[in-house]
C-alpha cells in the first residue's frame, strides 16, 4: 500500500504534467496524453481512488459469448505465457473490446490480492473506468505498450507494472487486448516481447478458426521465416479471393490497411495464381516456392496449401486427397488445359505432406525446439549428415523420422538402428549384412543389412557413441565411398543414403578420451542439432494437449492441480516419460476430467515436496493440499502391503518384463495378449510407477554424473 506521502506527491505530478508544469518526475507523451484524458475527459480524480465496475455474472457471460473465438483462441496461448515468464506475482489477462476482463491466467495467491483493487474477471478495465492502465490504455492507443507503477493515473495501482499488447482480427478491428499485470520492480522488456509474440500467435489461431475451409498463403521475404511467427498468412477462397491476412502479411506487402487487400484478387499482390501456387508447392514438396509481387520486383517464399478439413478444392472437377493432414494434396483443373494429377504423383506427394505435418508436430511454441526443426530442415535438404543430441526420451528417432519424411530421400526407406542395445558381435552383421553361409548360425539365404536396406532412403544411428571403434573404421569407409560389403562376400555394393546419428553423450569428449574416432566424428557432424529436455522446454502444456488428442478420439480435460503437478514435474524421462503418464491416465480416467490421483505418485510428490515451483504457486494452499491428498494413495510403501501374495507376485512379473523390454509398455503388452490400456490399469493396481531408475540413470550419464 502507498504511503500518504507517495499518495500526494502523485497526485501532485498528475495535476503537473496535464497543466504542463514541472514534476517530479518525466513522463511518456503516451502517458501524459492518457492521464489528460482521465482527468479532463472522463472526470477522474486521481486522489479519489474509485473501484472498477464489476459485471454480474449473466452480463460476464453474455461478453464471453460474444468473444467466444477469441477466448478459445487465447487461453492456450495464456497458459502458456504464464508458464514462460515464471512468476507468481503475476495475472495473463485478457480484455475484450469495451476493457471487460473476460479470461484470466495467475497463481491463486496473486489472483485473490489484486482482486481486492478491482483486478478479476468481470471488471472493466478501460481508461474512462481504471484511468491509465495497461488494458485500457492499449486499447485507446492501439499498439504494444506498457505501464510501469508510477505511470497509473490511480496511486492504489503504483504496485503494479503492465505490458499489453492488442489483438486485431482479420480486418483490422481491435477485439481485444492481452495483458500481463505483475508486481515486479523490475522493467521487464522481455514480458512486452513475450506477450507480443503471444498476441500474433492469437491473431493467427482467429484466422484459423474464422476461415477453416479457405486456402492458406504463407510468405516471407526470406525462405527460412516462412511457417514461422514472422511469416505473411493469407485465407483465400476456392476464387482466389483474398478473404483475411494477419499483419505481417501487410507488412511484407507494404499495405497499411487490410482493406487493402482483402475481396481483392490474390494475383493483385503476386504475380502467380492460387492455383499455380499450390499446385507448385505440391510439386516442390511444400517447401517454399518463389514468387514475385504483382506491381513490384520483390522476391516472396510462399507455401500455398488447401484447407484442413475440404473434401473438395472449387468444383466437382477437381479432387483433394489427405484432407487430414495439414498440408492436402488437390489436383487442379480449373479450365480446360489444367492437368489433373495421375494416380503416380498424387501418391508421391502425399509422403511430403504427411513430413510437414510430422515437422510441425515437433514443436508448439518453444523457441529454442523451434529454431533446431528450422535449421535441420533447411539443412537437410542438402543431405549433410547431422548429429541429433539429447537426453534419453527427448524424441530423437521421431524428430530423425520426422526429417526424413521431408528430406529428398523421403520416397525411401527410414532405417533405425540402436547402436546400445545390439550385441556387440550382432552390430556388424546388422549393420553390412552377410551372405549366405557366412558364419555359424547365418541364415541359409544371407541376410541384407542395415545399410543396404537404407539404399536411397535414411540411415539413422541411435545411440551412435556405443559403436564399438573397429566398427567406427569400417563405417568411416562406408560413409566416404558409398559402398558396402557384406560380411563374407568379395564383391561390394553401391549405396546412397542420407545419414543422421543420435547420442544422448558428448561425442566430441569421447574423441578426447579417445573412445571415438576423429576422424568418423567430423564425417558424421555435418551440423549437430540440440534437442532441448522437456523440463526446459516452453512449450510443455500445448504438447501435453497434443499428446492428449492423439491419444484419444475424445480427449478427457486436465483438471487444475493435474496441469499443475505436470508443469512442476522435471520429466526425467522426458518425451517418453510424458507419453505414458498421459497414456495410463487416459486408460485409468473413468470421467471427462483427469485427476492427480490419475497420476503416478511421483509427479503429484514434487509439487507437494516443492510446494510447487516459482512460476506455479498456483497450486499452494487448497489446491496443493488436494494434490497431497491424491498423491497420499500413491505411496509405494504404504500400498504394497496391502498387496496379497499372488498380486506381489504378479508385480513381480511385469517389471521383470518392463525392464527386459526397456519399458516400451506397447511391447509388454502385446507379449502378454492384452491391450496397453489393460496392462495400464494393471501397473497402477499393482502400484508400478511409470518412471524408473533405468531412466534417470540415462538422465545422469547424459549430465555426465
Amino acid at each position: 500500500m502507498s504511503s500518504l506521502v507517495d499518495i500526494d506527491s502523485h497526485v501532485r505530478d498528475v495535476l503537473n504534467i496535464v497543466n504542463n508544469q514541472p514534476a517530479s518526475c518525466s513522463m511518456s507523451h503516451s502517458v501524459a496524453q492518457s492521464w489528460t484524458r482521465c482527468l479532463v475527459e472522463f472526470g477522474l480524480d486521481p486522489g479519489r481512488f474509485v473501484l472498477p465496475p464489476v459485471l454480474t455474472q449473466h452480463e460476464l457471460n453474455v461478453r464471453r459469448e460474444a468473444a467466444g473465438d477469441l477466448i478459445a483462441c487465447s487461453k492456450l496461448e495464456m497458459t502458456t505465457l504464464y508458464q514462460q515468464l515464471a512468476d507468481p506475482e503475476l495475472a495473463v489477462i485478457l480484455v475484450d473490446a469495451n476493457g471487460v476482463i473476460v479470461h484470466q491466467v495467475s497463481s491463486v495467491p496473486f489472483g485473490e490480492a489484486v482482486a481486492a483493487d478491482g483486478l478479476r474477471p468481470g471488471a472493466v478495465w478501460s481508461e474512462q473506468e481504471a484511468g491509465t492502465n495497461g488494458m485500457g490504455t492499449c486499447l485507446t492507443e492501439r499498439e504494444c505498450l506498457a505501464i510501469y507503477q508510477h505511470e497509473h493515473f490511480y496511486p492504489r495501482y503504483m504496485s503494479l507494472t503492465c505490458s499489453a499488447a492488442p489483438i486485431f482480427d482479420e480486418r483490422g478491428a481491435i477485439v481485444g487486448v492481452l495483458d500481463v499485470t505483475s508486481r515486479s520492480r523490475m522493467l521487464q522488456q522481455h514480458s512486452l516481447v513475450l506477450v507480443g509474440m503471444s498476441r500474433q500467435m492469437i491473431e493467427n489461431r482467429l484466422i484459423d478458426s474464422r476461415y477453416r475451409r479457405a486456402n492458406t498463403v504463407h510468405f516471407h521475404s526470406r525462405p527460412e521465416f516462412v511457417g514461422t511467427l514472422h511469416a505473411g498468412k493469407l485465407a483465400v477462397d476456392d476464387d482466389g479471393i483474398v478473404l483475411a491476412a494477419n499483419r505481417s502479411a501487410l507488412f511484407q506487402l507494404d499495405l497499411r490497411s487490410p482493406d487493402q487487400l482483402c475481396g481483392k484478387r490474390i494475383e493483385e499482390a503476386f504475380s502467380a495464381t492460387l492455383e499455380d501456387m499450390i499446385a507448385r508447392s505440391i510439386r516442390g514438396s511444400f517447401h517454399p516456392i518463389t514468387v514475385y509481387s504483382a506491381h513490384a520486383s520483390n522476391r516472396f517464399f510462399v507455401i500455398a496449401q488447401t484447407p484442413r478439413d475440404a473434401t473438395s478444392f472449387g468444383n466437382a472437377n477437381q479432387v483433394a486427397t489427405s484432407a487430414r493432414g495439414q498440408w492436402s494434396d488437390v489436383s487442379i483443373n480449373r479450365n480446360a488445359t489444367a492437368r489433373v494429377k495421375s494416380p503416380r504423383e498424387t501418391r508421391e506427394a502425399k509422403p511430403a505432406a504427411a513430413g510437414l505435418d510430422k515437422l510441425s508436430h515437433l514443436e508448439f511454441g518453444d523457441p529454442r525446439m523451434a529454431a533446431q526443426s528450422q535449421l535441420a530442415a533447411r539443412v537437410i535438404q542438402r543431405k549433410i549428415p547431422i548429429i541429433l543430441r539429447g537426453q534419453t526420451g527427448t524424441g530423437k528417432e521421431v524428430f530423425a523420422n520426422a526429417l526424413h519424411s521431408i528430406s529428398p530421400n523421403a520416397a525411401g526407406a527410414f532405417v533405425a538402428v540402436n547402436c546400445a542395445s545390439l550385441p556387440e558381435t550382432l552390430i556388424e552383421s546388422e549393420l553390412f549384412g552377410y551372405r549366405a553361409g557366412a558364419f555359424t548360425g547365418a541364415q541359409r539365404e544371407g541376410r541384407r543389412g542395415k545399410i543396404v536396406q537404407a539404399n536411397n532412403g535414411t540411415l539413422f544411428l541411435d545411440e551412435i557413441g556405443d559403436m564399438p571403434m573397429a566398427l567406427q573404421a569400417r563405417l568411416l569407409r562406408v560413409i566416404e565411398e558409398r559402398e558396402v560389403t557384406p560380411l563374407g562376400a568379395e564383391t561390394t555394393i553401391k549405396v546412397d543414403f542420407q545419414l543422421i546419428s543420435a547420442s544422448h553423450r558428448n561425442l566430441l569428449d569421447l574423441v578426447q578420451r579417445g573412445l571415438f574416432r576423429e576422424d568418423l566424428y567430423y564425417r558424421l557432424n555435418g551440423i549437430e542439432i540440440n534437442l532441448p529436455p522437456l523440463c526446459e522446454r516452453a512449450d510443455l502444456l500445448p504438447l501435453v494437449q497434443h499428446i492428449l488428442e492423439s491419444e484419444a478420439e475424445d480427449p478427457p480435460e486436465l483438471s487444475a492441480e493435474a496441469r499443475q503437478a505436470l508443469a512442476n514435474y522435471a520429466w526425467p524421462g522426458n518425451i517418453r516419460q510424458l507419453r505414458h503418464v498421459l497414456q495410463m491416465a487416459i486408460a485409468l480416467c473413468d470421467g471427462p476430467e483427469i485427476r492427480c490421483a490419475h497420476l503416478p505418485a511421483e509427479i503429484v510428490d514434487e509439487t507437494r515436496s516443492t510446494g510447487g515451483s516459482p512460476a506455479r504457486a498456483s497450486a499452494a494452499g487448497p489446491l496443493a493440499q488436494q494434490a497431497n491428498a491424491a498423491a497420499a494413495a500413491f505411496d509405494d510403501e504404504a500400498d504394497l502391503s496391502a498387496l496379497n501374495a499372488i498380486q506381489v507376485k504378479e508385480r513381480e512379473t511385469v517389471l521383470a518384463m518392463l525392464d527386459e523390454h526397456r519399458w516400451n509398455v506397447s511391447n509388454v503388452a502385446k507379449t502378454l495378449g492384452i491391450s496397453r490400456n489393460t496392462l495400464y490399469r494393471k501397473m497402477h493396481r499393482l502400484h508400478i510407477r511409470l518412471s524408473h531408475d533405468a531412466a534417470q540413470a540415462s538422465v545422469d550419464d547424459a549430465c555426465g554424473k
